[in-house]
């Protein structure tokens, strides 16, 4: 199992210097970086797209994802702009993980109807998929044809759109704020049950070197449960990177 790390704090905080943090983590040994969109809720987290450009031009070799893109707060045309902007400086190595989003102060930051999220992503996200993979569909043209690209998708689920996930999408990014080791774990087997590829479990917070014991043992359920990937998160009060990455092997 590979083992990335968040390339933001997700909660208050000195601001990070991106550049220099993402030559840490690499440095460090983390094999991906990863970084969500997060926006209104007290503290700064920076643009994914802004950051994933700043850690290209400062490391080399590593994966770079967003973890994840709420897809309904933002015109697909925009977004898909923007993701190819970015694929132009990330190359082969981003991913970008996307979802309807799971916190109501983000939509209400954008003044979008957090009830309507559902809907509004699979109204997006058939847009956004031909503007990707061919630079345009029967109303905009914004990419020639060597400029758009088949980027990895992801998506960032619970419930039943875990098997959808494995149906419709590259991989599954399951996300450890708000679920337990053991239901993790479970959607894991209904993912795979549903012919599903890659599987990664993110945002698993360090918020001090206790966090370092509980955190080996949870990552070795993971792995023996067949997950390929594990993303961490790392408190700005969090052990050092290098701690973490020798630790948790």
């Amino acid at each position: 199992m590979r083992l990335g790390a968040t390339l933001a704090h997700l909660s208050p905080g000195p601001p990070m210097v991106i550049a220099e943090r993402a030559k840490r983590l690499v440095g460090a040994g983390f094999e991906s970086l990863w970084v969500p969109q997060v926006i209104g809720r007290g503290f700064m987290v920076a643009d994914p797209f802004v950051t994933l450009a700043v850690a290209a031009t400062a490391t080399e070799g590593v994966e770079l994802g967003t973890a994840t893109v709420q897809v309904a707060l933002h015109h697909p045309v925009d977004l898909a702009h923007r993701m190819l902007s970015l694929a132009l400086v990330c190359g082969d190595r981003l991913t970008l993980g996307v979802s309807p989003g799971s916190t109501d102060t983000d939509y209400a930051a954008f003044d979008q109807d957090y009830a309507a999220r559902f809907r509004t992503f699979e109204q997006n996200m058939a847009r956004l998929r031909p503007l990707l993979q061919y630079g345009r569909d029967a109303r905009v043209d914004i990419a020639p044809a060597d400029v758009a690209r088949r980027i990895p998708l992801l998506l960032g689920s619970w419930g039943a759109n875990v098997e959808r996930a494995a149906r419709e999408f590259d991989g599954w990014l399951a996300s450890g704020v708000r679920r337990s080791t053991d239901q993790i774990i479970a959607a894991h087997e209904r993912f795979r049950a549903a012919g599903g590829r890659r599987a990664i479990v993110c945002a698993l917070r360090l918020a001090d070197e206790h966090d370092l014991g509980p955190m080996g043992e949870a990552l070795q359920r993971y792995a023996e449960a067949g997950f390929d990937d594990a993303v961490v998160l790392i408190d700005p009060d969090g052990p050092p990177p290098e701690q973490v990455r020798a630790t948790l092997g």
